[in-house]
């Protein structure tokens, strides 16, 4: 099986964001990717992991709050 490889312009449409936004996130690393010369490229397969990470991170977080929308350990 073949995993395609993604262009910035492709993971910014794909994830509906600005292609500056793919930019910080690759270069801080948060947003997995690899450079190929100057250009970021990303693995379709890791950046669905990231969404189910960040997906389950939100979960997370939500479930921590109070009623009041206030986070229970404030």
């Amino acid at each position: 099986m073949s995993d395609p490889i993604l262009t910035i312009k492709d993971v910014a449409d794909y994830l509906k964001v600005n292609e500056r936004t793919i930019y910080r996130l690759a270069a801080s690393g948060e947003l997995p990717g690899f450079k190929v010369g100057n250009s970021w490229r990303f693995k379709q397969s890791e950046l669905e992991q990231y969404i189910a990470s960040q997906h389950n991170r939100a979960s997370v977080s939500e479930a921590t709050k109070s009623p009041s929308g206030k986070s229970e350990d404030n």
